[in-house]
């Protein structure tokens, strides 16, 4: 009687460290009260009512399910010729009963199951829903410490979780529980109260032995899982540096490594295989163990006088419907518990609060001009580590601002601060005389439009990912944006033309192009201020200048940040602030600068010099 052939992960998440089993019963518990709300919501109504109904329609076939076997003994009996008729519907009419009975029990199942699907999937789509819009809520410093890969499998195991939980708890381990109940009451009654005394035991070790050895075997498991997670991390590290092993000749060095591992998991696989029949061959003494016992009994009725043949038939087939379901309950069990784990680990992402959040009574950013100002601005992503110590900067409405310096020296957080990925630990950051911490983020994010260093597109077509600047954006917007940003006559020269695919992270075009589209989705967005964090650094010297042109185009009339790394490219700049270890020690026009013969004058001579070469 298998109770357990799939091989799905009992692990808890990589690297989290083990809860012990008090506090899995607690984080389970945590669970089932944060999905009842979706099972029973005081809006909409029809949720309510379709639980409600599910639940009659469970009750009705388990009434009928209990039932079934009166017909089957009815028809025993007759065909045997003891006892009295029942209903005097005669042999045959009793078996068509028999089998009407079981089609019903069918039915109503099928039924229970339409009438919740709907409640089940509303669930499913409201807690991913939530957990997507909370993950984009995270603020930067999350996400950063966070691999994407890791995110996207909470939420998908969470979500299945959900859907295991609400089919196996309502409909497999309550109807289960329910079963057990009525076939239990109608052994006392009907037959005798030592049947059920006998049933009863036999189930209650029948329950002890399947959970206490499933224990068992989830520890097992887990280190079987831990070995093969093992074993793949190396055979796809080796495969991704292909090239190394090939250089260094170590490809039987890498074949034992691997070796090695699968050793470890093919010991772990063993054991488990092993834990894994003798989970079977217990289960299937104690439930033939409790069956003989009562058949013996009923035969013994049956010998004596006091039953008919029917009743012993009768006996058996709730035996073999009672099995049936339990048979299953390892799996089930082990099952639920993974769930509860996975669904544990998606409210553990639902409870990890925003770092970055509006203020109480926070108002839309109003931008007349665009005057952006660095109030003695001091910040650090660690305590024990400021990367800006008192970095004061003010940018005027229209005017373009670079920020240079050397690698470390706090460029791009001033990039990061001024769109709010984090809050500045002293001082202020102001957009026309508005603390960014006061304002919205919704206003404050669509008042800046960015061209970071590495534009990332969606896999998409072009169309979309430039009319992504601005929602329902017409085409011909999209294409004036993208003449302002020279790309058009690039695009019209594809074969499909704006509904070129651009591939995942837009690898199909080149790093040019994809700047050019980066430049043309922020035209879009038509944002009064623009912040360029290095939008040119990553790009060869020709490139550069087309891109340059590009955004000097996107720069008129409006206030302008530029983080940059190559100096070329800030050379027109109205003003150049040198940043330094988190401070200013240079700001000036670039002509200023190299009179003065400082640290912007060392960083423009060394970068010609290094072009030169």
């Amino acid at each position: 009687m298998p109770a357990d052939t799939t091989t799905t992960p009992e692990a808890d998440a990589a690297g989290a460290t083990p809860k012990t089993d008090a506090e899995e019963r607690q984080s389970g518990l945590r669970t089932i009260r944060k999905v009842a709300p979706y099972l029973w919501p005081e809006d909409p109504d029809w949720v309510r009512r379709r639980v409600v109904g599910a639940m009659a329609f469970l009750l009705l076939s388990k009434l009928i399910s209990v039932a079934t076997p009166f017909f089957y003994k009815g028809a025993v009996d007759a065909l045997a010729e003891e006892g009295v008729p029942m209903l005097a519907l005669g042999a045959v009419g009793l078996t068509v009963a028999y089998g009407m009975a079981r089609l019903m029990t069918v039915g109503f199942q099928q039924l229970r199951d339409a009438v919740f699907a709907r409640v089940g999937q509303r669930a499913l789509r409201m807690l991913a829903l939530e957990t997507f819009q909370h993950i984009h809520r995270l603020s930067m410093r999350y996400h950063i410490t966070r691999k994407t890969g890791g995110l996207s499998r909470i939420i998908e195991r969470g979500v299945k979780g959900v859907d295991f939980l609400l089919r196996f708890l309502l409909f497999s381990i309550g109807p289960l529980m329910l079963e057990l109940l009525l076939v239990g009451i109608i052994l006392a009654v009907v037959f005798d109260i030592w049947y059920l005394v006998v049933v009863a035991g036999t189930i209650a070790l029948y329950v002890w032995f399947t959970f206490a050895v499933t224990e068992w075997r989830v520890k097992l498991r887990r280190e079987m899982n831990d070995q093969d997670t093992d074993a793949n991390q190396k055979a796809i590290d080796s495969l991704l540096n292909f090239e190394t092993v090939k250089y260094f000749g170590a490809e039987a060095r890498e074949a034992r490594r691997y070796d090695a591992a699968m050793a470890k998991y093919e010991v772990a696989a063993i054991k488990t295989n092993y834990s894994l029949a003798f989970l079977n061959f217990g289960q299937s003494l104690l439930i033939t163990g409790g069956l003989v016992g009562v058949m013996v009994m009923a035969a013994m009725g049956v010998q004596n006088g006091d039953l008919t043949v029917g009743d012993f038939v009768m006996v058996n087939a709730y035996m073999i419907q009672i099995t049936i379901p339990l048979n299953f309950l390892g799996t089930v069990y082990r099952e639920i518990r993974q769930a509860l784990v996975d669904m544990g680990e998606m409210f553990d992402l639902l409870e990890q609060p925003a770092e970055v959040t509006d203020a109480p009574g926070a108002r839309d950013l109003v931008v007349d001009g665009g005057r952006i100002e660095l109030d003695d601005v001091r910040f650090g992503y660690d305590s024990d580590r400021m990367i800006l110590k008192g970095v004061s900067v003010t940018a005027e409405p229209g005017e373009m601002v670079a920020i240079v310096g050397s690698t470390g020296s706090g460029k791009s957080t001033i990039g990061r601060l001024l769109f709010r990925f984090y809050d500045v630990n002293a001082g202020a950051l102001r957009i026309d005389g508005q603390d960014v911490r006061e304002v919205t983020q919704d206003s404050l994010h669509a008042s800046i439009g960015v061209v970071p260093q590495d534009t990332v597109l969606f896999n998409d077509t072009i169309r979309y990912n430039i009319g992504y600047g601005r929602d329902g954006a017409t085409q011909d917007e999209i294409e004036a944006a993208a003449k302002a940003a020279q790309i058009h006559e690039f695009i019209e020269q594809l074969p499909d033309g704006y509904d070129t695919t651009v591939g995942e992270r837009g690898l199909k075009l080149s790093g040019g192009e994809k700047q050019r589209v980066g430049i043309a989705r922020t035209l879009l967005k038509d944002p009064p201020i623009l912040l360029l964090d290095e939008a040119t650094s990553a790009l060869d010297s020709e490139t550069e200048q087309e891109i340059k042109e590009a955004l000097m185009q996107a720069g008129r009339g409006r206030t302008v940040l530029t983080i940059a790394h190559r100096l070329s490219t800030i050379a027109e700049a109205d003003r150049i602030i040198v940043l330094e270890q988190g401070e200013i020690i240079e700001q000036g026009r670039h002509e200023d600068l190299l009179e003065k013969g400082g640290r912007y004058a060392q960083l423009w001579t060394r970068q010609q010099s290094d072009e030169a070469a």
